[in-house]
């Protein structure tokens, strides 16, 4: 039987989260307490900067647990990242341990991070992965969808990775909803069918997330 990844770690790492994103950064938070008190969630994250990430666990009411792919699991920051709850994910495979992770998570009523796109791109939820569907449908788990605009506007002069010191960052939460059709069924033409769901609902939430922010 796989762990689940440790709640304790992920509370630890939203408190590292809070400290870094807001000294670093300006985080605006926006419908926040969207996300439901208890229960398990899934928050997901368009992804176009490797800041999303960590501004989403800094600014999210509740810990926080990331599907993160192994290769960011280098050198200290694999023991640091699975000391604070995250899960490691062979995006090359079937990843059985990770989904079993991840079903843990969503079964012990914590919340778990999806970046739906796969990988970082425009942040535009284009083009979403199968696997956000399966989680929804299989943990139950209602989605709330969280849009993180100006992360990717201007590159930092000191460091060309990360936005410039003190920037500006929005962070849209939109109304959590169920992805399955009610019926509980779990076949390919089901998750199909809740992955287009998905798509429409994340696209109308970044859409009024844009003009929420103006951005």
């Amino acid at each position: 039987m796989t762990d689940a990844p440790s709640a304790r770690g992920a509370e630890i790492g939203r408190r590292i989260g809070v400290g870094l994103m807001y000294g670093l950064f300006k985080p605006r938070v926006l419908g926040a307490w969207r996300v439901p008190a208890s229960g398990p969630v899934i928050l997901a994250v368009n992804h176009s900067h490797n800041i999303d990430g960590p501004m989403v666990m800094g600014v999210a009411p509740r810990p926080t647990h990331f599907l993160i792919k192994k290769e960011a699991f280098v050198g200290p920051l694999d023991p640091f990242l699975l000391g604070i709850g995250q899960v490691k994910v062979d995006r090359t495979t079937a990843d059985r341990t990770a989904i079993t992770q991840a079903l843990a998570v969503l079964k012990n009523g914590g919340v778990l991070g999806i970046f739906p796109e796969g990988t970082r791109g425009e942040g535009d939820f284009a083009s979403l992965r199968a696997g956000l569907a399966y989680f929804a449908v299989r943990g139950g788990a209602p989605i709330v969808p969280v849009a993180v605009l100006g992360s990717t506007e201007r590159r930092g002069r000191l460091t060309k990775a990360l936005p410039p010191l003190r920037i500006r960052v929005d962070v849209v939460f939109g109304d959590p909803f169920q992805a399955g059709d009610g019926s509980g069924r779990r076949t390919r033409k089901a998750l199909d069918e809740a992955t287009v769901r998905i798509q429409g609902r994340l696209g109308a939430h970044l859409e009024n997330a844009r003009r929420l922010t103006g951005r």
